[in-house]
């Protein structure tokens, strides 16, 4: 589907430019969600598509804006994070800086849970280490042959 207007007329000095846009079924095939998915970040504030009576019409900029927060999701990023450095971008002149800012801030407060969480996983390791050792010996002292892993 394309769209074209008398502003990208304007702009361009004659000729209006086509724009694309998609319907929610066309950018949930797209991105391999559900149009609730798209749904529900819509009722976010994360997209704003056109209305259409009850047809919703999703530009360029929702898309990417989608994109970006899918990959945000699966980065573990909240959704209140996700929003920040979206609407950073779209409210201020300088957002681009701004928005690559923040979002190093955000990446290095992700980096600084994944490796405590990692280092949590390593202990955790080491005590069921620790803990099976203990089940085996005392399984051979009893006579008993512990089971392999």
């Amino acid at each position: 589907m394309t769209q074209s207007t008398a502003s990208d007329a304007a702009q361009s000095g004659g000729l209006p430019r086509q724009r694309r846009t998609f319907s929610i079924g066309e950018l949930a095939k797209i991105f391999e969600v559900t149009p609730r998915t798209i749904r529900f970040y819509e009722q976010e504030g994360l997209l704003a598509p056109e209305r259409r009576g009850q047809t919703r019409i999703y530009c360029e900029k929702d898309r990417v804006r989608l994109k970006l927060t899918l990959r945000g999701k699966r980065l573990g990023f909240s959704l209140a994070e996700i929003r920040e450095v979206v609407m950073m971008y779209d409210a201020m002149p300088d957002g681009n800086a701004r928005q690559l800012q923040r979002l190093l801030e955000i990446l290095a407060d992700k980096r600084a849970n994944l490796e405590r969480q990692l280092e949590d996983i390593r202990l955790m390791h080491k005590e069921l280490d620790d803990v099976e050792s203990r089940a085996r010996e005392v399984l051979s002292g009893l006579g008993v042959d512990p089971p392999r892993h």
